[in-house]
């Protein structure tokens, strides 16, 4: 249902990494080398603190450089070795083998043939994220496949939003993120955005940002409220 009724947005924007696609994978394999049923989740959420420790300090580091000190944080914090760079490396490879989530594809296809305009902007890199969308077999839906590399901030700075938006010649106000981050879709609200929230198992709304435009369980389900 509509948290209010917005404006037909111009531009769609959308988050790649649990949105589109389905972090199953590499979740049971984190675990699997950690030995704990909370190992991913302790790691997901140390990628996503430093990450914003990086944009803070204004000292940038790329997601997978990130995300590998990470396990070596989630190790020491188990009482576990360190592991080699060559097996970190085999696990951070996996975010470039994942499958989208079964709602995506006719969601997006449904999006598509009336007519959005759709691009992707992520905090993996630009490498990776080429690498994500073909595997996933998700490229040919999209406009653009922005990264936040060239500013050098995470999301959610607000520059990260409205950089994409001044790329693409779209008014901040005419433009939707589509996230199943209550963090990401703060961050779109307060950059001016319209955002949709894609309330994924386990994902919450931020009860302190502004309500976003759009709420539904899958993205086929907030595409049917953009048709109307």
């Amino acid at each position: 249902m509509a948290a209010f009724a917005p404006a037909r947005p111009q531009l769609l924007i959308f988050d790649v990494n649990e949105t589109l696609l389905d972090l199953s994978k590499l979740q049971q394999a984190v675990n699997q080398e950690f030995r704990s049923a909370f190992a991913f989740q302790q790691w997901f959420a140390l990628l996503l603190q430093y990450s914003l420790v990086d944009t803070v300090t204004g000292h940038y580091h790329d997601f997978p450089a990130i995300g590998a000190a990470g396990f070596d944080m989630l190790a020491q914090a188990l009482g576990q070795s360190a592991r080699p760079a060559a097996r970190k490396q085999e696990l951070l490879r996996l975010l470039a083998e994942l499958p989208p989530h079964p709602d995506v594809i006719p969601g997006l296809t449904a999006l598509q043939h009336a007519g959005f305009r759709m691009v992707t902007l992520t905090n993996s890199p630009g490498p990776t994220l080429q690498q994500q969308m073909a595997y996933a077999q998700l490229t040919p839906f999209f406009e653009q496949l922005l990264s936040i590399d060239p500013q050098k901030h995470y999301k959610p700075h607000p520059d990260t939003y409205t950089a994409a938006c001044r790329q693409l010649r779209v008014a901040p106000a005419d433009t939707m993120l589509l996230a199943a981050h209550g963090w990401d879709v703060a961050g779109a609200r307060h950059a001016g955005l319209q955002a949709a929230f894609i309330a994924r198992p386990g994902q919450a709304q931020y009860p302190l940002a502004p309500v976003p435009s759009l709420v539904g369980p899958t993205l086929e389900a907030v595409a049917k409220q953009l048709l109307g």
